[in-house]
């Protein structure tokens, strides 16, 4: 199978406007209250946990423990992918986004309630990574159905822009984290925040979740799923399998398409923030404040670069995006060695902004449409977190690892940028529109 750019849907029927607004609004809180828990956990890893959870090692190591327990929550993104994605072909969307938000929320809540090492030694890791395990779990299972029921919903010819909610909502989650994180920090003092101010952040979590159950309740069902589950002969007893079988290839490319994404927000918004801490003696006020930009510019350019490609191509769109990830990789660690503020905001924009923004425009209708809507959110949802645990969750490992391995030097993760820019750059430029 060759993969294919600026796929139309397969949906035949009219979808009335009410319903895609309130499809497209659903499936952006629901990706808000999830992204912010999930991001929030990398932040406080970067700042908190090595101390709070790992005190009996070195400041090195307990950094690299750390960031291992974000990763954790990335392997059992896939195993929430299959479960939500099965039970989501065969009982429809909707209800699995209803327990996603509720488990996410809950789970993060409960980190924020933990005991510390210094209060009950080495289970207070254990139950620290159960609980990211479960938000991982949770996690696996959102964007499968978010963006299913955007996609599915919107109308034909705008199927990018309506679903670009879906990675706006990560936008909006990582500036209410990052911000929330920021003013504690600056209001409470270091010795507070790391102390238990830490905490507060988490809790709020169900606030959060109420709001995402509000808004989720008057959402109605996928109506291209209703009616390809009303025309269906047989239901399909394991729709993952049903999906490898079919479309072997396809998660293949949905991983190579999303290294350009996942390599450089994540090493912007997260090892970054450690790197300049540690290494470089910078302020982590920087970084906060970087995170809080390109989180609010991403509310406004994921949506602006979706209405761009679905007028003028969603190839043409992610080609552009993972050049500009590739270009800038190394010039954004030179002028983070050269502590250049200036310049680490701009390339931190183009990187994050521009480049991972144009790229993650098109991911909705591309990855969705690789496959048929009765396996369609067992596939593209566990391709999708199959791809976050390969190019996504170990990646701040990854980059501590390798500037480690360096003595300190930023060149082999500048390398292992742009060679995932690369990757996807080749990848997406051999895609042959329809």
């Amino acid at each position: 199978m060759t993969p294919q750019f600026d796929t139309a849907s397969t949906a035949t029927h009219y979808q009335p406007k009410g319903q895609a607004q309130r499809a497209a609004i659903g499936s952006f809180v629901g990706a808000v209250v999830d992204w912010y828990d999930f991001l929030l956990y990398g932040i406080v890893a970067a700042l908190v946990f090595n101390a709070a959870f790992f005190p009996k090692i070195s400041p090195a190591m307990g950094t690299l423990a750390a960031f291992a327990t974000f990763g954790v929550g990335f392997l059992f993104r896939p195993l929430g992918g299959i479960v939500f994605g099965h039970y989501g072909d065969r009982l429809g969307r909707k209800r699995m986004l209803v327990i996603t938000v509720v488990m996410m929320g809950l789970s993060t809540a409960a980190i924020g309630l933990l005991p510390t090492f210094s209060s009950i030694g080495w289970w207070a890791p254990v139950l620290l990574v159960t609980m990211r395990a479960i938000q991982g779990f949770a996690v696996g299972g959102e964007w499968g159905g978010a963006a299913l029921m955007a996609v599915e919903s919107a109308p034909r010819g705008n199927k990018a822009f309506y679903s670009s909610g879906v990675q706006v909502g990560y936008g909006v989650g990582l500036v209410l984290a990052t911000g929330f994180v920021s003013i504690l920090s600056h209001w409470l003092g270091d010795a507070a925040f790391r102390s238990w101010g830490w905490r507060l952040p988490f809790v709020f979590s169900v606030v959060l979740v109420g709001i995402g159950l509000w808004v989720r309740a008057s959402m109605d069902e996928s109506q291209e799923f209703v009616e390809k589950v009303e025309h269906q002969h047989r239901k399909l007893k394991l729709p993952v399998i049903e999906a490898l079988t079919r479309h072997p290839k396809a998660f293949a490319y949905i991983i190579a398409l999303r290294l350009a994404e996942l390599f450089s927000m994540y090493i912007v918004t997260a090892f970054a923030l450690s790197y300049s801490t540690t290494n470089l003696g910078m302020s982590r006020d920087l970084f906060l404040n970087i995170g809080l930009l390109v989180g609010a510019l991403s509310c406004v350019t994921i949506p602006c670069f979706a209405w761009l490609a679905d007028r003028f191509g969603l190839k043409r769109i992610y080609l552009i995006g993972a050049a500009i990830g590739l270009a800038c990789a190394v010039p954004f660690f030179v002028a983070l060695e050269a502590r250049a503020t200036v310049w680490i905001v701009i390339f931190s924009v183009m990187l994050a902004n521009v480049g991972h923004d144009m790229v993650v425009s098109v991911q909705q209708p591309l990855f969705t449409e690789l496959f048929g809507a009765e396996y369609r959110y067992s596939g593209a949802g566990v391709g999708y977190q199959f791809a976050s645990v390969v190019g996504g969750g170990f990646t701040p490992f990854i980059a501590v690892a390798l500037t480690s391995f360096a003595g300190g030097s930023w060149h082999l993760v500048a390398g292992y940028l742009a060679i995932g820019c690369l990757l996807s750059l080749v990848v997406g430029a051999r895609m042959k529109p329809q």
